[in-house]
């Protein structure tokens, strides 16, 4: 294992390390979110199965292109990402997915549920970025940006 980075930081140690933080916290939720968004298209049924199947692979698309935006700027500040499985299941901070088959409004609802609190996680850590480094603020804001586009769109479907 190697100790120090071979990546040379542009930010100062304080800041590296709370950015750090923001970065790793967010990629091993958006990882969780991709796994939660597969593990309800393969279980969602009922009515209104296709369309929400369908929205469902889009949140994971979306998810996955996320994950490998924060991993990659962790890399350019010098700090090793770690979205393994292991690591998610001890450091994700969203809601646990029902196992077996769920209906599409049970679906919708749990899926409201985690983008919520995956925005709300969001949103602190782009507060606590705002002096560390607005690169990666810019960053969890975009992320954050499509995430709350979603779920507007989620909860439509609860009307």
């Amino acid at each position: 294992m190697m100790a120090n980075s071979p990546i040379s930081s542009p930010l100062k140690e304080s800041d590296k390390e709370i950015t750090a933080a923001a970065l790793q916290s967010t990629l091993v939720d958006l990882v969780d979110l991709s796994l939660i968004a597969k593990q309800a298209h393969w279980n969602v049924v009922g009515q209104h199965f296709r369309s929400v199947h369908l929205q469902l692979d889009e949140l994971v698309s979306a998810a996955r292109g996320f994950v490998d935006d924060v991993a990659e700027r962790a890399n350019a500040i010098g700090v090793s990402p770690n979205g393994k499985a292991k690591t998610v299941v001890k450091s994700s901070g969203l809601p646990e997915y029902p196992d077996n088959w769920q209906s599409t409004k049970a679906t919708v609802a749990a899926i409201v549920a985690t983008l919520a609190e995956l925005i709300k996680r969001l949103r602190d850590r782009i507060d606590e970025t705002d002096k560390s480094d607005l690169v990666t603020q810019d960053l969890l804001i975009s992320v954050a940006t499509e995430l709350e586009k979603q779920h507007w769109m989620w909860q439509a479907q609860q009307a």
